[in-house]
C-alpha cells in the first residue's frame, strides 16, 4: 500500500486547522484497543458491533465466528466501515476505515496476525493459526483484513477533517 492522498476538508475544519498526517492517523488505528464494525445484512440494514483489531501490513485485521452476524453479511458483501476513537469532544482523534473485508487463510500470514494480537495486548489474546483461521479453546474465528480505501481522521480541540484516499 502506497502512501495516501491527504486532503483537510475546510468545510468541516476551523480556520487554523491543518491535516492530520497519516503518520498519526496509522498511530492512533495501532493503538486502538477497541473499534466498531458496520457491516450490511443482505436485506440492506446495517449491522454495527465492538470487536477487536490489529493495524498490520497496511490493512485492519478482525476476527469473528463464522456463524456470527458480520461473518453472515460478509459472505454476500464485503463492504465494511470501522470506527474508532473517544467519545470526548474536545480532544483525540476519532478514525472511520472504509474497504472490503477479504478472508486471510494464508497459515504464515495468521501466525504473525496472531504474534500481533499476543503482543498488543500482552499475551491475553492467544491463537492457533492452522487450517486457515484462528483456533482458541474450542472455538474458530475467521480473520478478515481491510485495506482501506479512504480513511477520515477527525481532529478534536481544533477541529479538523481530514481525509486520506487510496
Amino acid at each position: 500500500m502506497g502512501a495516501p492522498t491527504t486532503t483537510l476538508d475546510g468545510r468541516f475544519s476551523e480556520p487554523d486547522a491543518t491535516p492530520t498526517p497519516w503518520e498519526t492517523t496509522v498511530e492512533a488505528l495501532e493503538a486502538a484497543e477497541l473499534c466498531w464494525i458496520t457491516t450490511v445484512r443482505a436485506d440492506g440494514r446495517p449491522h454495527v458491533t465492538p470487536l477487536v483489531a490489529v493495524w498490520l501490513d497496511g490493512a485492519l485485521h478482525f476476527g469473528t465466528g463464522a456463524a456470527e452476524q458480520k461473518a453472515v453479511n460478509l459472505r454476500t458483501n464485503p463492504h465494511v466501515v470501522l470506527t474508532t476513537g473517544s467519545s470526548t469532544w474536545d480532544h483525540g482523534l476519532d478514525v472511520v476505515v472504509e474497504g472490503d473485508a477479504v478472508r486471510v487463510t494464508d497459515d504464515a500470514a495468521l501466525q504473525r496476525l496472531a504474534d500481533a494480537w499476543r503482543t498488543k495486548w500482552d499475551g491475553r489474546w492467544q491463537f492457533e493459526a492452522r487450517d486457515g483461521a484462528f483456533h482458541h479453546g474450542a472455538g474458530e474465528a475467521l480473520v478478515f483484513a481491510v485495506a482501506p480505501t479512504k480513511v477520515l481522521a477527525f481532529g478534536k480541540g481544533t477541529y479538523s477533517h481530514t481525509r486520506h484516499r487510496f
